[in-house]
C-alpha cells in the first residue's frame, strides 16, 4: 500500500529539500494532499530527466533522492527556464525488486510505499533533493519520478543495517578525481556493470572547476567534448584556460558530468556517500581562498573569493544527493556543513570529514619571498618539495604565536578547525562498531624524500659510465687485467696519487685471496683503511661494469652523504649550483596532512591515547595507489608507532601523481622521476616510455626484472594503444616487447640497476605499497574479521575510447582486526 503523506509528515528544509515519511499499510493518498496544493503536477509529454536520478546517504529508515527535470526542448546542461507556471512531479518508491527495469524508464511495478509530489524550483536549477523516512533497515527499495507522460530510468538504493545488527559483511566502492577532460570513465561503467555493492563512497573531485589547464591537455575519450563554462575567468590574460566563477559555471560542470550515462547508471545503481575536495571549488583550496599562481591579492597572499565559495557550496549541494544543511541566506561562505557520519550496524562506523572548508593557510605561504630569487615562492617550497625544517619552524612558530594570542593552537595550523576536529573525537571515541572507516579526502601518509641520499645516488649513478670508461682506459697499462685495472681507478677515485694507486693494486694482487690480508696489503702501499676497504672490493668485483658501481656507491656515493655541496664529485659534476638546493629533507606534499603535522599527531594521539582501534582511512586526492600505517610521529626514532592504516585510491580519470612530478622535474633531478627508454616495436615504429622510477624513490621494495616489466605493462598497452594498434592485438604485442626487453640491456641492467638503488634510498618505509601512475578505484569487502580492499587499476586509453578490457590488474590490501597494519598481495 502507498504511504499517506500529509503536511506534518511533508517538511520543507530551506525552501529545497523536502521529507516524506513511508508508512505501509495505509489507503492511498492519491497524491492530493502535499506541501502545496495549489502547484498541479506536470501534464504532457514535453519533459526530460538530462541528469538522471541519484541517492545518496543511506541511513537505516531514510534516503535522500535527487533528479533534474526540465522541458524537452532545452539543452541538456542549460539552466532551468526562469519560473512561469510552476508545476510539479511525481516520486513513487517501491520496495518490489525491479532490478530487471535498471538502465531504462519502464513503469515502476510493484507496490508504492512512498507517492510524493514535489514541486520545481528554477531558483535552484529545478533539481529536486527529496529525503524519504520510515524505511526498513537492510532492505533494497527501487524508485522513479514521473513528469507529466515521461518516467525517469528506474533508480536503486539500499539502506544501512539497523545499528544494533549483526552484520557478516558489507561492500562498497570508494571513488576519486573523475575529471572529464582526461583520459576515460571506463572505470564507472565497469562499476555499474559489474560490482556488487551495498553503496559507494565518494571522496571529492567529483568536478574540476578549470577548463583548458596544462593537466587537462593531454588524451581524451572522444565521447567526452570540450568544456564550455558559460560564465568562467581566464587565469591568464584573455585566452587559454578558465576557472568556474559564477553558480552558473558550477551547476554547468555538474550538469555536464552527469550527461555521462556510464555516471548516470553509476548513480542509478548505488547510493551515494559524497564529500568534497578542492576542484569542487578551486585547486588546493583553504576556506573561501584559491592558490592559483599569478592570481593573487594586492600584498601577493592568496586571494580570498567569498562569493566564488559560496556559488561553489550552493551548486555541490544542489546536485548532491547528501542529508547536510546549507543556509542560502547566511553571509558566511562556510554556510554549509558537510561532515557527517554513518553507523552500519556493529561492523562500521563511516566518519566523513570536511578538510577544506575550516582548515588553515598552508603553513608557508605561497606568498613567501624566496630569498634566493627575491619572488613568491608560489606552489614549490610552500606546497610541493617543502624543506621540513623549515615546515617544523613556522609551524612551531604559528602555533606559539596562537597560544600567546590565547586561541587554538591547532586552529592555526589545522585542517579540521577546532569544532569539526571536537567532532571527530568525540565519534571515534563513541563509536561501538568493530571498525572506524574514515572518509578523508588527502592521505594521512608521510610522504617525504632525502634529499641528501637522493642527490648522492644521483652523482653516483652519474659516475658510472666515466668510471666504466676510466678502467677501460686502464687495461692496456695492467696487461687486459680488469682486477688490476678496478684497483688502480677506485684508488685514483679515493684520493691516491697515480703511484700510489698503481703500488696499492699490485700489493693487493700479490696478497692471495684473503680479503683482509688485501686489505692490509694495501695499507702497507699507502692507502687509508677506507681507501683499502674500497679498491679491494673493487678489485674483487669480477667485471669492469661491477667494478665502476663499486667505486660509484661504495665511494663517491658516501663522499657525497657527507659533504654535501662541498663534496669535489659534486663540484666537478658541473651541475653543484643546480644541486645545492636539494641537499635537505623534503616533504613531497604539504597539501596533504604532511602539511598539517601538529593536528595530525593530535589525532593519532587521541586514538592511541583511548586505545581506539581499527581505524583505517579511505582517501583519495593524489591520483595514485598508496597504503601503509599512519604512525604516532613519523618523526620519531624509527618512524614511530603504528596507530592506524590509510588506503588511498586512484582516481577514476584524473592524470597521475607520477605524470605531474615527471612534468615538473628537469634536469639531473629528473632520474629521481622516471627514465626515458625508447622501444622500437614491428609495425609499429618506436615507441618511447618514461619509466616511472618515483615509486622506488618514495620506497617501493626494489624491483626484479620480472616484477620491473609487469610495472610497465599497463602504460606499455596504453601506448601502443595511442599509435593504432587494435585493442584485440595489444595483449600479445605487450607479451612479445616484454620479452624483447627482458633481453635488452638497457632494460634489464642499467634501468633495474637504477630503480633498485632508488629502493636502496630507503624513504617511508611505512609504505607498504606505491602505484603513482594509475587511474581506478577501490572496493572494500568488510568482516567482523578483516577488512579487504581492492585497488582496481584501469588500462588506459584505446585510440580515443575507453578499452574494451577495463581492468588492468588488481592488488589486495588486507587489514586484520586487532592489528594497526596492512599486507599486500
Amino acid at each position: 500500500m502507498a504511504s499517506q503523506i500529509n503536511r506534518r509528515q511533508f517538511l520543507k528544509l530551506g525552501g529545497f529539500i523536502t521529507v516524506s515519511v513511508a508508512t505501509a499499510g495505509l489507503a492511498a493518498c492519491g497524491g492530493s494532499d502535499h506541501s502545496d496544493a495549489s502547484v498541479p503536477l506536470a501534464m504532457g509529454g514535453d519533459w526530460q530527466f538530462p541528469q538522471s536520478v541519484a541517492s545518496g546517504d543511506p541511513r537505516p529508515d531514510s534516503v535522500m533522492l535527487w533528479t533534474r527535470v526540465v522541458p524537452a526542448s532545452l539543452d541538456a546542461v542549460a539552466p532551468a527556464p526562469a519560473a512561469g507556471v510552476q508545476v510539479a512531479v511525481r516520486l513513487i518508491v517501491s520496495a518490489l525488486d525491479n532490478s530487471s527495469s535498471l538502465g531504462s524508464n519502464k513503469a515502476l511495478a510493484g507496490t508504492t510505499i512512498v507517492d510524493a509530489k514535489l514541486p520545481l524550483k528554477a531558483d535552484f536549477d529545478n533539481t529536486l533533493r527529496h529525503k524519504v523516512t520510515g524505511l526498513q533497515p537492510g532492505q533494497t527499495y527501487f524508485y522513479q519520478f514521473i513528469a507529466g507522460d515521461v518516467r525517469s530510468n528506474v533508480g536503486r538504493f539500499k539502506t544501512a543495517p539497523a545499528a544494533t545488527a549483526d552484520v557478516a559483511q558489507l561492500q562498497f566502492a570508494y571513488l576519486t578525481c573523475q575529471d572529464w577532460s582526461i583520459n576515460h570513465w571506463g572505470a564507472l561503467g565497469h562499476i555499474a556493470a559489474n560490482e556488487n555493492l551495498d553503496f559507494i563512497v565518494h571522496l571529492g573531485d567529483y568536478i574540476y572547476e578549470t577548463v583548458g589547464e596544462a593537466f587537462q591537455s593531454g588524451a581524451v575519450e572522444s565521447r567526452h567534448d570540450q568544456l564550455k563554462l558559460p560564465d568562467g575567468t581566464f587565469k591568464s590574460g584573455s585566452a587559454g584556460a578558465k576557472y568556474a566563477t559564477s553558480t552558473a559555471d558550477y551547476r554547468y560542470l555538474y550538469k555536464k558530468y552527469r550527461t555521462d550515462a556510464r555516471l548516470q547508471a553509476v548513480h542509478e545503481r548505488f547510493a551515494l556517500i559524497a564529500i568534497w575536495d578542492d576542484h569542487e571549488f578551486t585547486d588546493d583550496a583553504w576556506q573561501d581562498a584559491s592558490t592559483y599562481e599569478g592570481i593573487v591579492a594586492l600584498d601577493g597572499s592568496d586571494l580570498h573569493q567569498p562569493s566564488r565559495r559560496r556559488s561553489a557550496n550552493q551548486a555541490w549541494f544542489e546536485y548532491m544527493p547528501a542529508d547536510v544543511s546549507f543556509d542560502a541566506a547566511a553571509t558566511s561562505f562556510q554556510n554549509i556543513q558537510i561532515y557527517r557520519d554513518f553507523q552500519f550496524g556493529k561492523l562500521m562506523q563511516l566518519i566523513m570529514t570536511d578538510e577544506r572548508l575550516y582548515r588553515a593557510d598552508h603553513a608557508i605561504a605561497e606568498a613567501t619571498i624566496n630569498p634566493a630569487t627575491g619572488k613568491p615562492l608560489g606552489s614549490i617550497g610552500s606546497r610541493y618539495l617543502v624543506p621540513q625544517q623549515l615546515f617544523d619552524s613556522v609551524e612551531a612558530q604559528k602555533m606559539a604565536a596562537a597560544t600567546k594570542a590565547g586561541t587554538d593552537p591547532l586552529a592555526a595550523v589545522g585542517m579540521l578547525g577546532t569544532t569539526q576536529r571536537e567532532w571527530w573525537k568525540g565519534k571515534m571515541k563513541a563509536a561501538t562498531s568493530t571498525w572506524k572507516l574514515w572518509g578523508n579526502e588527502v592521505s594521512l601518509l608521510r610522504m617525504g624524500l632525502n634529499g641528501i641520499d637522493a642527490i648522492a645516488t644521483l652523482v653516483a649513478l652519474g659516475s658510472v659510465s666515466k668510471i666504466g670508461a676510466a678502467i677501460a682506459s686502464t687495461l692496456p697499462l695492467v696487461g687486459g687485467s680488469v682486477p688490476l685495472a678496478s684497483a688502480i681507478v677506485a684508488a685514483s677515485t679515493a684520493g691516491a696519487t697515480s703511484a700510489m694507486a698503481q703500488a696499492a693494486a699490485m700489493a693487493i694482487a700479490g696478497a692471495g685471496g684473503n680479503t683482509a690480508a688485501q686489505a692490509a696489503a694495501a695499507v702497507g702501499a699507502g692507502l687509508s683503511n677506507a681507501q683499502a676497504g674500497m679498491t679491494v672490493a673493487a678489485y674483487n668485483s669480477g667485471s669492469a661494469t661491477a667494478g665502476a658501481q663499486v667505486i660509484a656507491f661504495g665511494w663517491i656515493k658516501p663522499d657525497v652523504q657527507a659533504k654535501q655541496a662541498q663534496s669535489a664529485f659534486v663540484k666537478s659534476s658541473g651541475q653543484a649550483a643546480a644541486l645545492a638546493p636539494f641537499f635537505n629533507r623534503f616533504l613531497l606534499n604539504c597539501d596533504q596532512w604532511d602539511g598539517y603535522n601538529s593536528e595530525r599527531k593530535a589525532l593519532m594521539a587521541h586514538l592511541k591515547t583511548n586505545a581506539i582501534g581499527n581505524v583505517v582511512a579511505i582517501t583519495g586526492d593524489i591520483h595514485s595507489f598508496f597504503a601503509g600505517t599512519v604512525n604516532d610521529d613519523f618523526d620519531a626514532a624509527g618512524g614511530g608507532t603504528p596507530v592506524m592504516v590509510d588506503l588511498v585510491s586512484a582516481g577514476v580519470s584524473s592524470d597521475s601523481f607520477f605524470s605531474y612530478m615527471n612534468s615538473a622535474a628537469q634536469g639531473d633531478i629528473g632520474t629521481l622521476v622516471s627514465y626515458p627508454l625508447a622501444i622500437p616495436v614491428p609495425g609499429v615504429g618506436t615507441v618511447n616510455l618514461a619509466i616511472n622510477l618515483l615509486d622506488y624513490t618514495m620506497g617501493k621494495a626494489a624491483p626484479t626484472l620480472d616484477s620491473l616489466l609487469e610495472q610497465l605493462r599497463v602504460q606499455l598497452r596504453g601506448a601502443l594503444g595511442a599509435r593504432g594498434v587494435p585493442e584485440a592485438q595489444l595483449d600479445a604485442t605487450v607479451t612479445a616487447v616484454q620479452a624483447a626487453l627482458k633481453a635488452s640491456t638497457d632494460f634489464s641492467v642499467t634501468l633495474l640497476a637504477l630503480a633498485q638503488q632508488l629502493s636502496s634510498l630507503g624513504n617511508n618505509p611505512w609504505l607498504k605499497h606505491l602505484n603513482t601512475d594509475a587511474q581506478g578505484y577501490t572496493v572494500v569487502t568488510l568482516t567482523p574479521g578483516k577488512l579487504v580492499a581492492q585497488f582496481k587499476q584501469v588500462n588506459k586509453l584505446v585510440g580515443a575510447s575507453a578499452p574494451a578490457n577495463v581492468i588492468a590488474r588488481v592488488t589486495t590490501a588486507t587489514v586484520t582486526a586487532g592489528t594497526a597494519g596492512v599486507v599486500i598481495a
